[in-house]
Order: structure tokens, then sequence, then C-alpha cells
């Protein structure tokens, strides 16, 4: 903890400095011509204020509004180089109309790059490990924070918000989504977008669409049905436009069916503004388009990070009569009303310090939400705090839990921006938090570099806690699902020395087991964030009883994955590369989901397939109850049953709900449609009620084009997990 105190007493004493700089050199300003023009009047619509600007601009004002004006490290400075924050990139505003510039920040799981601002960002758990908890008032949390520290720092548009739905487990990025269901992860997505952009920044959501590996994610065509893409991954950015109105939609670097994303009229202009509505703007991801008539007309507002083809390409093609002004001036209404709608013209960013323990607290506290009990076997855990000694194994566990890489990766405090491709530890010691919780038991470490010293250790210990990782990054995808460096064969020798083996596992996404059976616990912490640490003491002592559930499927082995083989760009490509830097008019190579509407749980329980840990699945330090399941058909049918605590402790039950389509709907076996998180003390009871949305019992018509609902027999379970629903009722509905 002292490293955060140095932190923000520095950072206090240089907004200190500054101040007084400031103040000294203050003189009366004279107030802006803008102040009181018409698009200023608070009362008018954000389409209102936005036409009341665009009839000011002038042409070239208008194209430096559409493009990027690059960012570090990509391509050669331009003259607006020195106007940018240090984040992934900015668009110019309008100084003379009172239009400010869009400042964008990475920010997956907090603001990035903020070494380079010499300031202190918080790292919250990965967005996976957040969608563990089912919690949206810690989804929104998650996303008032972010809004926070971007604007402490700065900027005014978070390019976070991943949702792309966990079709393929080895993809480097699937810490940064929010797991294989698209009702959970649309829900979750959409409740931190609603209170990230309360904090007035633009708020975003991405990838758009079915950016489902990394592997050639510059040239791959994803090749899929027209119903699956729209019940699965679009089903999952519907529920989050809904939910979190964001201002910004990034479409993402893969063809969909042999059309880049980011030219994709069907996915752009059919389905995102014509059937949904969304009134914000398209940006594309970095590098990610490839025309500039195309691009256009299919809906791309705003290319980024520079200006390819909407910078002097597009001018022209608008003064050669190719483009339009009137589509321009569309693309120029959508970034004007944003900038509206997000309040950042009414709410001007002021740097400042952040609050760095109030939002440490923060982030450990959803963490402790989101820390997975896999495994208790004899009840191993909670371990007592008499305990007389305890082994802690694993690599840095003494000084520091990893994080994810890419664009996502937050700084840790003192240390400088870390390079592409480097594994970031965020120092929050599990040794430490340990011997804090255990402070009479003798608490030795070993970093499992010599197995047999582990071991040994192990074997002198009551009990040995195995903190294992599993790293990934943007731009890489696993090669497997199984623990790198042999880790695998330290938890083995681990748990043969002693029965009492608790394995900790900082991972990025499902993880193999071949040692699963030989331990007594299993605990997933994910990639925990700034204070991890103390979050997985707390867990494992007790202090706090487990509620989360996996958000994705563990298999048993890469072989029962819908593509046991990851589908590879053509030898010598550059789809390799972390970003494009060369210009593609088709795509090289397809990646065919003929699996369809089979993701995750749904695949298992459709190919009748078992698994290591299913969708759904965790374990509390108390038990519960389910009974007197009720099912009442209506325009929303309700399902009604009890949970009732049977054990011994207070503890909060996720109990989820799924539905079965009746058979002419050729879905697979069940689908989630709804849960509640309910808290309960020792013996008492709740009843829960949840209202189902017709269209999470709908099927998507590609010959209407458009969802419905089939009549016949429907099938509701309830219960803790895909695969523990002791509860059924069936009822005809239409």
């Amino acid at each position: 903890m002292n490293i955060y105190r140095t932190m923000y007493l520095c950072s206090i004493a240089a907004l200190a400095v500054a101040a007084v700089a400031a103040q000294a050199q203050r003189r009366p300003q004279p107030e802006p011509a803008w102040a009181h023009a018409a698009w200023m009047n608070q009362s008018l619509s954000p389409d209102e204020r936005a036409d009341l600007v665009l009839k000011e601009l002038t042409l070239d004002e208008k194209i430096d509004l559409i493009h990027g004006e690059g960012m570090a490290g990509w391509g050669k400075p331009n003259q607006y180089a020195l106007l940018g924050n240090g984040g992934a990139g900015f668009t110019l505003g309008v100084d003379r109309l009172g239009i400010p510039i869009i400042q964008m920040s990475d920010a997956a799981y907090g603001v990035r790059s903020s070494a380079m601002n010499g300031r202190y960002s918080t790292a919250l758990p990965s967005n996976l490990g957040a969608a563990s908890s089912w919690d949206t008032d810690a989804a929104c949390q998650y996303g008032a924070l972010i809004g926070r520290e971007l604007r402490a720092q700065g900027y005014n548009m978070t390019l976070g918000g991943g949702v792309n739905l966990t079709r393929e487990p080895r993809n480097g990025r699937t810490f940064e989504y929010q797991g294989e269901d698209p009702i959970l992860a649309g829900t979750l997505v959409g409740n931190r977008i609603r209170c990230e952009q309360a904090e007035h920044v633009i708020g975003d959501i991405k990838h758009y669409a079915v950016n489902d590996q990394e592997s050639g994610r510059n040239e791959v065509n994803t090749i899929i049905s027209k119903r699956a893409l729209q019940e699965t991954d679009l089903l999952a950015f519907h529920i989050g436009i809904e939910i979190g109105n964001p201002q910004a939609v990034m479409c993402s670097y893969n063809a969909i069916n042999g059309d880049f994303a980011c030219e994709n009229k069907y996915t752009l202009t059919d389905v995102l503004r014509n059937q949904w509505g969304f009134k914000g703007f398209v940006l594309s991801d970095w590098g990610g388009t490839h025309s500039t008539e195309k691009a256009s007309a299919a809906g791309l507002d705003n290319e980024e990070p520079g200006e390819v083809f909407y910078g002097a390409a597009y001018k022209q093609a608008v003064q050669d009569g190719k483009i339009s002004m009137s589509e321009l001036d569309e693309h120029v209404h959508r970034i004007l009303r944003a900038e509206f709608a997000a309040g950042l013209v009414d709410h001007p960013v002021h740097k400042s310090v952040v609050d760095v323990f109030g939002d440490l607290a923060i982030a450990r506290h959803i963490e402790e939400q989101s820390i997975v009990l896999l495994r208790n076997q004899n009840h191993q855990l909670p371990l007592s705090m008499s305990v007389h000694s305890i082994a802690v194994i694993g690599d840095h566990a003494d000084t520091g839990m990893i994080s994810g890489g890419g664009s996502a990766q937050v700084d840790p405090p003192g240390q400088p921006t870390a390079r592409w491709g480097q594994h970031v530890w965020f120092p929050t010691s599990p040794l430490k938090s340990i011997q804090a919780m255990a402070p009479q038991a003798k608490v030795s470490f070993a970093s499992g570099s010599d197995p047999a010293a582990a071991a040994a250790l192990a074997a002198q210990s009551d009990v040995a806690i195995v903190f294992v990782n599993q790293w990934s990054s943007e731009g890489m995808d696993l090669h497997d699902l199984t623990l790198p460096d042999h880790q695998d064969d330290l938890v083995a020798a681990i748990a043969k020395a002693n029965p009492h083996t608790v394995v900790v596992l900082e991972n990025a996404t499902a993880v193999t087991m071949p040692w699963v059976n030989q331990v007594a616990g299993i605990v997933v912490a994910w990639f925990p964030g700034s204070d991890g640490a103390p979050a997985v003491a707390n867990v494992l002592f007790g202090k706090v009883n487990p509620s989360a559930k996996l958000p994705i499927t563990f298999p048993l082995s890469v072989a029962d994955l819908p593509h046991p083989t990851l589908v590879m760009p053509p030898p010598h490509s550059e789809a390799a590369a972390p970003v494009q830097r060369h210009v593609l008019t088709s795509p090289t190579f397809s990646v065919n989901y003929d699996e369809g509407v089979k993701i995750g749980y749904k695949w298992y329980d459709a190919e009748q397939k078992p698994v290591l840990f299913p969708f759904g699945f965790g374990l509390s330090y108390t038990t519960f109850r389910y009974s007197g399941l009720k099912v009442t058909p209506g325009e929303k049918p309700t399902v009604t049953f009890m949970v009732k605590n049977t054990g011994s402790r207070a503890g909060v039950e996720i109990a989820e709900v799924y539905a079965a389509l009746p058979a002419s709907a050729n879905e697979p076996p069940k689908r989630l449609v709804g849960w509640s998180r309910v808290a309960l003390n020792p013996g008492e009871s709740k009843d829960v009620t949840l209202s189902i949305d017709p269209m999470y019992l709908s099927i998507f018509d590609e010959a209407t084009n458009q969802f419905k609902m089939l009549p016949g027999s429907y099938t509701f379970m309830a219960g803790g997990s895909s695969q523990s629903l002791p509860l059924h009722g069936s009822v005809n509905l239409q």
C-alpha cells in the first residue's frame, strides 16, 4: 500500500504547485463569443443543438470532425499532435464555436497510459472477472469509477465497453469481454456504460461485431448466418445499447460475410441505425477503415486514428460529387450530437487527482464479488485464522498479481508505460495479504521455479496455496487452454505432497485442469486489479463469502470446442500484427461459424459434451435450496420461486432462470433468460420473481427479418447453474 500512498501524495503536491502557479497568473478572461450562442441552450435536445452548430461549420471543419489526429507511435506526428492528451487518439473540436476536442483513452479495466501523464489509474478486475459477479450495481460502479478517472486525467471519451461473446475462448482479448451469454454480457456492459457516461464522457461499445479471435483479425472474414449473428453477438450489442445508450460504437477489424465491419451496410445501417435506432456515431477500430466512399455510405462516421480515407480523400470526394454534402452532414451531426448528449460541451474536463484509496476500495470490493469458488473438498475453505503453517507458492506470489495486456493495459503505480507484449504485475502481494490474515501462522514462500523445493515446503505446511497464472493480450490468441510454463506439473507436485492444497487462478479465460481431482480447493481470481491480493485473502479466510459464478464454460479440453483447431491467417500475412499497417480491399481468409447459435453452454448442451465446470457455476461457504416454481403467462411471462439459505453463514445466491423453447424453434436445449442476486441470512427464505422479456424467448426469423416468439410449450428452469436446475415448469405461450 505504501506505493499507492506515495503516488497519491506526489499527485497532490504536483496539483498544488500547479494551482498556485495558475492562481498567480490568473487574469479575468473575456467571455467567449459562443457563450450565449443558440446551441448553448441546454433546454434544446442534442439533435437540435447539433443542427445549429452544423449550420456554422465550414467544409474543412466538418472534415476535421470525421477523423482522428493520430496517436503516439502510429505514423508521423501531424501539426496538431501537441493537442493530444497522450491517449489512443483525439478528434479536433471547433474552438470558435465552443465544441471541445474529443480526447480518447483505452479504458477497458482502467485508464491506460497514465504514466505518460505522470498520473495514477486504478486497475479494476478484468471485465470477464467482474462479469462473474452477475451484478448490475457492480457494473455501474465499475463504469462510474472509470468515467471519473478519465476526466481526472483529461479525457472525455472511453474506448472500453467490450462485449464480443466468448465464441472462441482462446481469444487473447477474452478478459476484456463479458462472457459467452448475450443476455448476461449485454446487461452488464449496458450498466457499465450507463454509469460511465453519466460522468460526462462519451461511452463506447465494441468491437462491432463478431471480432471473436485475434489471429488475423485485420484480414479474417467471419462467415455466419443472419439468424446466428442476430441471436448471439448482435443481441449482446443490442441489449447493451438499449440499457447504456452509448454515444459511440466501435466497428471491428474483421469482415462479416464478405464486407469489412467498418464498411458493412448490413450491420452499420440496416441493423444498428434502422432496426435499433442508434443515434450516436460509429468510429473505426484503429486502422480498421478500408475505403472512403463505401465506408461512408455504409455508415462509418469517424476514422481512427488518422486520416487515410476520411481526410483529404473524403474532402475531394465531396468536391467531386462522389459523396453528397448531406451524407457528410449526417456523419458530422452524429458526432456533434454525441458531444452534447454525453455532456462534453456543458461539462468541460478539468484535470484533477483521483481518489486513490476510495477507488482502490471499490476495485477490491468488485474483486471480492468476482472471485469464483470452483472446488472445496471436505470444506477446506475458508481457512482458519489459527492455522499453524501456510506455504504460499507461485511465480510473483510474494510481490504481485498479473494483468491483461494490449491496449487495455493499465500502468502499475510507479512504473513506466508497459511495452506491448510485456507481462505486467500489479504490486498487490498475496504473500503479505495472507500473512496479514493469519498473523500467528508461519507463512513461507516458494516461487515454484524449483518444484521439488516447493513440494518439500508444502509437505511441511498445514496448507499449501498455489498461485498460478495465464497471461493473454490483444494481438494474440492462446495456443490452448493449459497453464503455461509447466504450472500444471507444479500443481500436481504440490498436491501430491500436501492433500490440503488450494489453487488460486490468475487467469484470462477458461483453464483446463488435469489436477482438478487432486487438490482440495480451486479459486478463480481472474486478473484481479490493483488491490486483488487482499480480496483473495478475504475469500480464502472467509471474511468474504464467495458468491460469483462463471460467465463462461470451462471445457475439459480444446478438442471439445466447436473449432478445436484455431483458424490461422495465411503464411507471411501481416494479419498477426497488433495493428493493421497496410490497406486491404478484401479479407484474405475465412472462419465459418457453422455452429450458429450454439455458443458456450448452448454448444455443450446441444452436443451433449461433458465439461469441467459449467456456465453459471460457483460455490459458496453456505448452501441454498430452491422450491415452489410457478410460471404465469402474459405479455411478459413471470417466473416465481423460493430460495432458502440452508447453511450456517449469510451468503448471496445468484439464482438463474433458463428457458427451453418449443421444438419448432430448432434451438439449443436451453438459454439464460434472467437471474437475481439473492442475499440471505442463515435459515432465511425469499421469494424471487423475474419478469421475462419476450425478446429473450424469441428467435430471429430471416424471412421477416425480425425476432418473433413461436407459439407452443415453454419450459422454465431455475437453479444455481446451467447444469443444476432443480425446478422446472412449463406453460403454453401465444
